[in-house]
């Protein structure tokens, strides 16, 4: 749009923030009863009367409005941070968000799962800046619960198709040359409520097991070959974790032998969090998130897969003819517009930026398109730097709303030329009965009231 226009926009544009904790206790225990019994009616009860609640607290959600005349008290009076001596330094040894966004926070599924242990948390993404996932707000995915592991006490183990097999320590793995890189991790079962058209109301709970980090360690391929691995007989690998579910995966040597695969101890330039699989996790760039075994404790050179628990039992999807697909492991081509996404609303007409994430297995981002007209008409967004290979991608596209229902989606295509697909195009090759690797296009609905709602166009 115009520089002038833009201008004469920006007094406008007010966007109310979506409820974030809009269930307790009690109310994920009735959203759990409910799910058995095939009924989400609690949830979206829920949801509506926070937002109802919001509505009359709207002022004060924008902070503190400008005075309409007779000056802005916040520019003409020196507030008290101005004319008084503040805390002082290390207050707190380790640095902890302002109070004033105490609400963004990850949050538990309700309904997903029977126990605390096996659950899911999802990122705040509505409410998140740039590409990096900050480390107490990464999503969690455990299948025992976590676990605090003295690293003086952790090993490594390298064994099968090798001629020396090796067990190192903490220690060890981080005396050896180390690389830092950025990538996205990913749920295989994120936004798996949509295959079902379930209609979760926030962006935290369609696409919220995604975060995107800066992982430090070792590759994979040199600490193979300090063990003497057998890379002609060597076909494929088992890693497996620590913890009580024993979690083990299959991966593919091919993509060990890019260098891509490591094995990380770092997070955002600190040590993983216990959450995120400290001391030692797999990092496996652009492979669903549940091969990226946490708590590392085993890898084994083998020439075939190993159909593993988890890859033989779960984390398969279910085909239109009632075959299982395994080792479908890649995270295709994906985006979703997190403002304005689902529980916000826009309190005016005029300029707002629409922004959102984008994000591919296969590579780099090439392009993102977005519609505000429920996919008749497509923009091209900008792409902000920086765009690196299988990791989160954040674009941006200028916007100055009428007051009209509107219908906001985005469409990203990769590096390979793979374009996004729509709902139709996804359920005529996967069918609806799948749970995983949902990757089709998102759609929010902005009411002429300015309430953003999911929806889905059949």
């Amino acid at each position: 749009m115009k520089q002038d226009e833009q201008r004469m926009s920006l007094s406008s544009g007010r966007l109310r923030k979506a409820p974030e904790n809009f269930l307790d206790r009690e109310g994920i225990q009735t959203v759990k009863m409910q799910a058995g019994q095939g009924r989400r009616d609690f949830i979206r009860g829920a949801f509506a009367a926070a937002a109802t609640g919001l509505t009359a607290s709207a002022t004060r959600s924008q902070g503190n409005p400008v005075p309409s005349e007779g000056g802005d008290p916040n520019i003409l009076n020196l507030p008290e941070h101005s004319r008084a001596l503040g805390q002082g330094v290390v207050t707190d040894g380790y640095g902890k968000p302002s109070k004033y966004e105490a609400n963004v926070q990850r949050r538990q599924s309700p309904g997903l799962t029977q126990t605390a242990q096996a659950s899911v948390s999802f990122s705040p993404l509505q409410s998140l800046f740039g590409i990096v996932t900050p480390n107490g707000l990464h999503f969690e995915r455990h299948h025992q619960g976590w676990w605090d592991i003295d690293p003086s006490r952790h090993r490594f183990m390298v064994n099968g198709l090798v001629s020396r097999p090796q067990v190192f320590t903490m220690d060890e793995l981080m005396r050896l040359p180390s690389v830092s890189r950025f990538h996205f991790i990913e749920c295989g079962a994120n936004t798996a409520a949509e295959w079902g058209n379930v209609a979760v109301p926030t962006c935290q709970y369609t696409h919220g097991m995604l975060s995107c980090s800066e992982f430090t360690g070792v590759p994979l391929i040199t600490l193979l070959e300090i063990a003497g691995a057998d890379l002609k007989k060597g076909r494929f690998l088992l890693a497996e974790g620590g913890d009580g579910s024993s979690m083990t995966r299959t991966i593919p040597m091919s993509l060990v032998r890019s260098g891509e695969v490591l094995v990380a101890y770092g997070q955002n330039g600190e040590m993983l969090r216990p959450e995120n699989g400290y001391p030692l996790r797999l990092v496996v760039p652009g492979v669903q998130g549940v091969s990226w075994i946490k708590y590392l404790r085993r890898v084994e050179l083998g020439d075939q897969p190993w159909a593993a628990k988890d890859e033989a039992i779960h984390y398969l999807d279910v085909m239109p003819d009632g075959k299982a697909r395994q080792y479908a492991n890649l995270q295709e081509c994906k985006s979703v517009v997190t403002t304005p996404s689902g529980g916000q609303v826009l309190l005016d007409k005029g300029f707002y930026n629409i922004t959102g994430l984008a994000w591919s297995g296969r590579g780099k981002v090439r392009k993102v398109d977005v519609s505000v007209d429920g996919g008749r008409n497509w923009r091209t967004a900008r792409l902000e730097t920086p765009v690196l290979s299988k990791a989160l991608t954040r674009f941006n596209l200028d916007w100055v709303w009428d007051g009209k229902a509107a219908i906001i989606q985005s469409r990203a295509t990769d590096e390979t030329g793979y374009v996004q697909p729509t709902y139709p195009q996804l359920r005529a090759v996967r069918g609806t009965r799948s749970i995983y690797h949902n990757n089709a296009i998102q759609s929010w609905l902005v009411q002429d009231n300015g309430e953003v709602k999911n929806v889905q166009l059949s």
